[in-house]
């Protein structure tokens, strides 16, 4: 059973990499990633049968070339998403499929992607299977089903339930069956997911969702999928979800199935922020320490368009210091922010744009924050506002911090624009 995490606020190394030195190679802002720690929980789910990362979570090709080689397979919900996968080596030919498409619409470039490399499809949206159907009739597919209930961290992370454009609605599994009868279109696959963040009460109702909706496709499933939303801990009082229980109310869920329809049925899950968060790290300098009335401010090269979630959730990453000179520093109470012309540019925020304070170590221009928990919806939701670059990410792996993206140009910010004639 996995044990609560401690977060301290000092800090001198990431994996077995200082912060100084990586400050010095890659300058700041970056994004860390330990892939130790990503292996790690890759082996806290090997008990289910098939681990598909859901790569919105940390879409770069390096991260998924990695979980490639560790066995993973991949989800991905964009045509953008299916070539990443492509380019870091999934065969969509593999069995089960290295590849799933998961959405609730077809756009025009994910429809060719799908029919020019045979991905396997997991339909969101009736209208899906009769797009699927025109150009490949007689395929297999997954659909993903709306229990008409949800769960979240965040009503904006909540995926079930009416309010939620995600899944087809729980009453019109008929609908589709008759849909994909007319395209000669086989349902093998049930995916239910219906939220971030989760507990044993909701499992349980999706659990009983699920072998409904099973039950009522028919033999033709072999494959269930528990979705992702697994959480991990941001804060000292929060605790991991015990996976024990977690993967037996699905096995037991996949063993009446499976002795109802006569036949093995295949059970995956699909973590996207359990494989990911843990492992980044957001590195970035003081460059400036001011008083504004009761609030010190530390202000660092890094802002919301590289980290979002504080400004979009409220969300809460933990934070540590890393100081150039050792020594004892007295904590105080802290507003970090960065360089945005946005005043909701804090990274200590709640939800609702309340400024928060964190309890930090004394620091100086020229030592370092690290926002930590950072490697999930962190970088893949970065942004140029401000017209700022968007920073380097590196990968530390066996002891070596290895550069996995370079840091934007004026060149690249400025490569799609063009000024017409006149």
């Amino acid at each position: 059973m996995l044990t609560a995490p401690v977060f301290e606020t000092t800090r001198t190394s990431i994996g077995q990499c200082s912060v100084l030195d990586m400050v010095q190679q890659f300058g700041t802002p970056f994004y860390a990633y330990d892939l130790e720690t990503i292996r790690a929980r890759v082996n806290d789910l090997q008990a289910f049968d098939t681990i598909r990362y859901a790569q919105k979570a940390l879409s770069n090709i390096a991260i998924l070339d990695r979980l490639r080689r560790m066995g993973v397979q991949v989800d991905a919900v964009s045509a953008g998403e299916i070539e990443r996968a492509l380019r870091a080596g999934f065969d969509p030919a593999q069995d089960p499929h290295s590849v799933v498409y998961t959405a609730d619409v077809f756009d025009a470039e994910a429809l060719r992607l799908v029919q020019e490399h045979n991905i396997a499809v997991n339909v969101g949206s009736p209208d899906m299977i009769d797009q699927l159907g025109e150009l490949l009739p007689g395929s297999n597919v997954a659909m993903r089903i709306n229990p008409g209930f949800g769960h979240g961290h965040s009503q904006k992370t909540n995926t079930g339930g009416p309010q939620s454009k995600h899944g087809i609605w729980h009453t019109a599994i008929d609908d589709c069956l008759r849909r994909a009868d007319r395209h000669g279109i086989t349902v093998t696959g049930m995916h239910m997911h219906i939220g971030s963040g989760t507990d044993f009460e909701h499992l349980s109702q999706v659990c009983g969702a699920m072998e409904a909706a099973c039950e009522q496709v028919g033999r033709t499933v072999t494959t269930i999928s528990a979705g992702g939303g697994l959480p991990v801990p941001y804060q000292a009082d929060q605790e991991y979800i015990d996976l024990n229980q977690y993967y037996e109310l699905w096995h037991a869920t996949r063993k009446r199935v499976a002795d109802s329809f006569g036949h093995e049925v295949r059970l995956e899950i699909e973590p996207g922020r359990f494989l990911v968060a843990e492992a980044g790290y957001l590195v970035a300098e003081i460059r400036a320490v001011k008083e504004m009335g009761d609030n010190l401010f530390y202000l660092v090269d890094a802002g919301f368009n590289d980290l979002a979630r504080p400004i979009l959730y409220g969300a809460y990453h933990p934070i540590s210091i890393v100081h150039r000179q050792p020594g004892n520093r007295q904590e105080h109470d802290v507003v970090i922010g960065g360089p945005l012309c946005e005043s909701g540019d804090i990274f200590t925020q709640q939800e609702g744009g309340f400024v928060a304070k964190r309890r930090l170590p004394a620091a100086n221009v020229g030592d370092y924050v690290v926002l930590e928990v950072a490697g999930a919806y962190a970088y893949a939701m970065a942004s140029n506002y401000n017209s700022r670059y968007r920073c380097p990410e590196v990968l530390i792996e066996d002891g070596t911090a290895k550069l996995i993206r370079r840091r934007e140009t004026a060149a690249d910010l400025m490569a799609q624009e063009t000024i017409p004639s006149i």
